[in-house]
Order: structure tokens, then sequence, then C-alpha cells
């Protein structure tokens, strides 16, 4: 088995060669010399160089890195997690790991979100920065968004979250080929964990201890404000696309619900005096609700169907890079045949 240890980079000169050197490291724990860990073969480690201005292609290939993805201009983190899947499947990994380049989380905690995938207990396992250790250094507006949005895309999916934005993960190749990214330009985390429950895969959360650098620079996030619109904008956007008879249906159901409400205080009121005077406004108001909660439904049924066709597209999708990697595979170990023949 393949196993792919993937790290966004942007602009990160400075610590790229420690964060490879690190996880080089790693590799050496007993987990992967005994136990489920024994069944990965092969631990390859990859770079996406997203747009850098800086050497960090240079250095991170100087470094040891096995697969080095560049390109120009920067784009965003969902786009570089985008091309790190592709990558992954393209060499046909069986599980990919996902770590900042940064430093803050710890490459020695990879078998702990490894461990739940080989044993085939979760697709997808998720560092948890809010459990039972307490990140250090976290901004306090960060630690209570993130709090809070997990919390409420939680309740809406009927999901337990607990951490909706952590980039620190590991996947099964069953993930890598089931997911697709609609936004590209903002960030892959709170989108990819919507579009695996939607999907039925099994998700796990794993306490981890992570250290936020003091006074570093959040290459995503420039302000509280911009984090909020463009987090919010995606998280609507999956939502809608996974959910689509709660997303429109409920707002609906309430809007109908009220204009039969209004329509009931009217009805009592004239049937008392046989006048629409004073009452009249509750005929607008009734309208209006009933009008746009009757859209609203409408839209959830259309939206519903359009997801059923956006799951049949999807499944061809799955079958076609299936196949590819039955491919892949299959020439990988012809050669190996051919090289041992060789000699």
């Amino acid at each position: 088995m393949k196993l792919i240890v993937n790290i966004p980079a942007y602009n990160e000169e400075d610590v790229i060669a420690q964060t490879i050197k690190r996880i080089r490291t790693s590799f050496d724990n007993e987990f992967y010399h005994s136990g489920p860990g024994l069944r990965i073969k092969e631990k390859l480690i990859q770079v996406v160089d997203d747009g850098s201005i800086d050497n960090t292609a240079k250095i991170a290939k100087s470094a040891g890195a096995d697969i080095i993805i560049s390109y120009r201009p920067n784009r965003r983190l969902a786009y570089a997690f985008k091309q790190a899947v592709e990558s992954a499947l393209n060499n046909a990994a069986d599980f990919m790991v996902n770590i900042d380049a940064d430093g803050q989380f710890d490459p020695e905690d990879i078998p702990k979100l490894l461990s739940p995938v080989l044993e085939r207990k979760a697709d997808m396992v998720v560092a948890n920065r809010f459990g039972k250790h307490k990140a250090t250094n976290i901004p306090w507006i960060k630690n209570l968004l993130n709090r809070l949005a997990a919390r409420m895309i939680g309740f809406f999916l009927n999901h337990k979250i607990d951490d909706l934005t952590c980039g620190f993960r590991a996947h099964n190749q069953e993930t890598l080929l089931r997911l697709n990214l609609t936004n590209v330009h903002f960030t892959y985390t709170q989108e990819t964990i919507i579009d695996a429950v939607g999907k039925n895969l099994k998700i796990q959360w794993v306490p981890v201890k992570v250290s936020y650098p003091k006074d570093r620079q959040s290459r995503m996030v420039k302000s509280v404000w911009q984090f909020v619109n463009s987090s919010g904008k995606v998280i609507l956007r999956a939502v809608r696309d996974v959910r689509p008879l709660k997303f429109f249906g409920w707002p609906g159901l309430i809007l109908v619900a009220f204009g039969i409400i209004g329509f009931g205080i009217f009805s009592y009121n004239y049937l008392q005096e046989f006048k629409i005077k004073p009452f009249q406004n509750y005929i607008l108001f009734s309208f209006v609700f009933l009008t746009l909660g009757v859209q609203l439904i409408i839209f959830a049924l259309i939206a519903d169907m359009i997801k059923s066709n956006r799951q049949l597209t999807e499944d061809f999708m799955y079958r076609v890079k299936k196949s590819k990697i039955g491919k892949i595979k299959n020439i990988s170990k012809e050669k190996k045949g051919f090289q041992g023949n060789k000699f």
C-alpha cells in the first residue's frame, strides 16, 4: 500500500525543509513496522507549491520531497487541495494525509489519524483541535467561530462535527475518489466535510496537540470579516447541494405555516362581524408568506432533482477515476515485473 503525505505551501521557504524533515523522521515510528501500519510499504512526501514567489519549491526539492506540484499565480488552498488529490490518485495512492507546512501539527500524530482508516473504521479522519488537548496560541476569535460553525452545521446535517476547519486529516482512496470540490477560490476544509457527510462516508475526529506559531500572519485569512464572508458562502453552497430539501423546504414550510396562521386570524375576525376592514392586512400578510413559502418548496423539489442528476454524474466520474487507478497499478506491476526479469 502507498501513503502520500501532502503539504500545501505558499511562501514557506523558512519552514518547509524542517517540516519535510520531521515528516521523514516520523516514518520511523513503530506504527509503520508493526500492526496496521505495516501494510504501508511506500511512503512519499508531496508538496503543492501554491504560486509561491519565494524559493519554497526549490527548497522542498532539496529537502527530499518526492513529488512537487508547482504553478502560478497563487490560487488559494481549495485549488491546492484539488491538485493534491488528483496527484495522489494519479500516483495510485491508497491513503493521503494532509498536513500544514508551518509546523503547527506534529507529524508524529499521523499514525493517530491513519489507524482508524487502516482498520476500516473511518474513510476520513480529521484532527480535532478542540478536544482534550487545548490548542496553544490559537486566536480566541478563530476558536469561537470554528466551534460555532461546527455546531451549527452539525445540527443542520444531523451529524456531530468536532472541528470543521482543520486541515490536518487522513483520507482513504475511496474518499479521494468520492469528494468533488465545486469551490476552488478559498478553502476546502468545510466543503469536503459537508460533502463527505452527504455521501455517507465515515468520518472520525481524533484529538491532537497543536501549537500555532506566535505572531504568524495567516496565509488564508486577512480579517475576521473576510473569513466569515468567504466561509459562509462556501458552507451555504455546500449545505444547499447536500441537503436541498432541508435548505429550501424547511424555510418554505415555516413561511406557509405563518401564511396559514395569518389567514386563520383573518377568518376568525371576519366571521365575527363579516367585515373585511380593518383585517385586510392579514390577507396581504398571508398571501405574501404563502407565495414565498410555496416558491421555496418548489425550489426544494427542483434542487433535489438536480442533486439526483449530480449524483449520477459523480458516480460516472467515480467509475472513470477508479478504472484509471486500476490501469496505473497494472502498469506499475508490469514495470516491476520487467525490471525483475531484466536482471
